[in-house]
């Protein structure tokens, strides 16, 4: 499930080596591009994270505080849906680190641990910071990559993830 590799480069050769470190820096920035523009409500951005058919599977992380949220399938939901949620009520920032990626030729796998804020906008002392591991696939776009499935879960939270999401 998550990328456990003893070394990050598989290739040796100059011109692969490069190219690979191409594609490391796009897998990440897929992830990157996911938290910002759902910190900046950016939904071009937000959006450029997913391929059309994209998953998202909250799921694991909810059931830590008793929800059980659907699955979300297509772009188009996980956008309209996060950002409906968050949109003039809930102000996030998200932080990810230890990113470890896995790449077989058009696909790959990025695990990363990833520190969400969440705060209401009409109470700031009503918050949930989480600590969230992802595991995500993805799928080469040219020169960028898309997200196709993602499953977040919780290895911590602090707050009030209810207030929050419901």
């Amino acid at each position: 499930m998550y990328v456990n590799s003893s070394e990050a480069l598989t290739a040796t050769e100059p011109a692969a080596v490069v190219a690979e470190l191409r594609d490391r820096t796009e897998i990440a920035d897929a992830l990157h591009r996911f938290a910002l523009g759902q910190d900046l409500k950016d939904r071009e951005l937000f959006a450029s994270a997913f391929a059309t058919e994209a998953e998202l599977d909250f799921r694991p992380a909810a059931a830590k505080w008793g929800s059980r949220p659907p699955v979300m399938s297509g772009r188009d939901t996980i956008v309209t849906t996060i950002l409906g949620m968050f949109t003039g009520r809930v102000d996030t920032t998200h932080q990810v680190t230890n990113a470890r990626i896995a790449i077989d030729g058009d696909t790959a796998r990025l695990t990363a641990l990833v520190e969400a804020q969440h705060l209401l906008r009409a109470d700031r002392s009503v918050r949930a910071l989480l600590k969230n591991p992802y595991d995500v696939a993805l799928t080469r776009d040219g020169d960028r990559w898309l997200i196709t499935t993602m499953r977040i879960d919780n290895a911590w939270y602090t707050g009030d993830p209810v207030a929050i999401f419901g």
